[in-house]
C-alpha cells in the first residue's frame, strides 16, 4: 500500500501512456483517473480492462483492491490459460453462458462459437474483452470520467446486428467506482454486458477467504453440471447460498443471484484487515458472484504475485445466464430501436 498524496484539487493526467502492442501491431493505451480522495483507477483500452482500483484508507494509505497485470503482453497471455480469468475486463457480446451456443431470435437460428464444453461463455472466441475499444471522451472534473466504445460488426461471433457499444467509468467525490454502459444496433439482436474485475479488500496480493459477504437475494439460478440454467430458481434460505447475513467468502462460488429488490444494494464486501467496505448496486436482475483468480503459476501478477483459487471475488452484475432460450427469465433482446442501458456502481467505504 502507498501514502496518498494530499491533494487540493484533483489533477488527472488526461495523457495516454503507452501500455503495448497486441499481435498486429496495434498500439494499447493505459489512463489513469484520480478523485479529489486521492481513489485512483488505470484503465487500458484493451478489452475497455480496469488494471488498478486504489482506495483510500483512513490512516492515509492506498490499497490497491482489484487484481491484474502490470503489462500488456501478461493480459495476453492469460487468454491461453486453461481458464481465462477476464481480470478487470468489460464482457460481451454476452456475458456467462448460453447453452449449446444457439439461440431463437425473431425465428432464426443463430450458431454461436462455442468454447466451454460446447457451450458459448462470456461472448465467444474473441469477445469484447480481447478487443481494442477507442477512447471517446475524457472528463478531467471533480468526478473524473472516461467513455470507451466499440463498434461489434454484424455477425462478428455470429450475433445479429452491428452493436456500437459506449461505457464510462467515473470516479465519484463518494468514491464510487461508477460504471455506465450504453448501447444501440441495426438490427434486433441480443446483449448482455458486465464488468469482470476481481476483488481483494485486503489488496490484490492476498486471499478474500477471511472477508466477509453479503448478498441481498432470496433466489439462486438452478443450473447443470455443466454451469448452464435449468430454468428453475432456488430459494437461498437455509442453504449455503443464504449470504443475507455477514459470512465469510466460500472458497468455491460461481452462481447468479436473483435481484429483486429495487433501489437497495445487491451485494458487499468487508475487510476487518482494512476497515474497508465495497457495496455493489445495480439496475440489472442479477448477480453471478465467482471466487477465483488462479493463474496456474503461469503468468504473474502485479508486482510479481501469484495469483490463485482464493485471491478475489467478482460481482458480474447482468442479466441472467442463456437468457435467450429461457422465455420466463428478463428478456436479452435489445431491438434496433431501443437503448441498452445499465448501470453498475461499486461504491467504497473505509471505517
Amino acid at each position: 500500500m502507498t501514502k496518498i498524496k494530499h491533494i487540493s484539487y484533483f489533477i488527472a493526467n488526461s495523457e495516454a501512456e503507452l501500455f503495448g502492442l497486441v499481435p498486429d501491431g496495434e498500439e494499447v493505451s493505459i489512463y489513469q483517473l484520480i478523485n479529489k480522495n486521492g481513489m485512483e483507477i488505470k484503465v487500458t483500452n484493451y478489452g475497455a480492462t480496469v488494471t488498478s482500483l486504489k482506495t483510500p484508507l483512513k490512516n492515509g494509505e492506498l490499497v490497491d483492491v482489484v487484481l491484474g497485470f502490470d503489462t500488456l503482453d501478461a493480459y495476453l497471455q492469460s487468454f491461453n490459460l486453461k481458464s481465462a480469468p477476464y481480470f478487470g475486463a468489460t464482457v460481451g457480446r454476452f456475458a456467462g453462458r448460453i447453452n449449446n451456443g444457439e439461440f431463437k431470435l425473431n425465428e432464426e437460428t443463430f450458431h454461436l462459437y462455442q468454447k466451454n464444453n460446447n457451450h458459448s461463455l462470456h461472448g465467444g472466441n474473441l469477445g469484447f474483452s480481447q478487443k481494442n475499444w477507442k477512447v471517446k471522451n475524457l472528463d478531467n472534473g471533480r468526478n473524473p470520467s472516461i467513455t470507451l466504445y466499440y463498434v461489434s460488426d454484424a455477425q462478428e461471433e455470429n450475433y445479429p446486428g452491428e452493436l456500437t457499444v459506449e461505457l464510462t467509468y467515473t470516479l465519484s467525490e463518494e468514491n464510487e467506482l461508477i460504471i455506465e454502459y450504453k448501447a444501440n444496433t441495426t438490427e434486433d439482436t441480443i446483449v448482455n454486458l458486465t464488468h469482470h474485475s476481481y476483488f481483494n479488500l485486503d489488496g490484490h496480493q492476498y486471499t478474500v477467504s477471511e472477508q466477509k459477504l453479503i448478498v441481498n437475494s432470496e433466489k439462486t439460478v438452478e443450473t447443470t453440471d455443466e454451469n448452464i440454467p435449468t430454468g428453475r430458481f432456488l430459494n437461498v434460505a437455509g442453504s449455503s447460498f443464504d449470504f443475507k447475513q455477514p459470512k465469510k467468502c466460500p472458497s468455491i462460488i460461481d452462481t447468479t443471484f436473483v435481484l429483486e429488490k429495487e433501489n437497495e444494494f445487491s451485494a458487499s464486501l468487508f475487510s476487518k484487515k482494512n476497515n474497508l467496505k465495497m457495496t455493489v448496486y445495480t439496475n440489472q436482475p442479477a448477480v453471478h458472484i465467482y471466487v477465483g483468480g488462479d493463474c496456474f503459476n503461469t503468468v504473474k501478477g502485479k508486482e510479481n504475485v501469484d495469483y490463485h483459487p482464493l485471491s478475489g471475488i467478482c460481482f458480474e452484475t447482468q442479466n441472467f445466464p442463456d437468457a435467450p432460450n429461457h422465455k420466463h427469465f428478463p428478456s436479452s433482446v435489445l431491438k434496433k430501436e431501443e437503448t441498452y442501458h445499465h448501470k453498475t456502481i461499486y461504491k467504497f467505504q473505509s471505517f
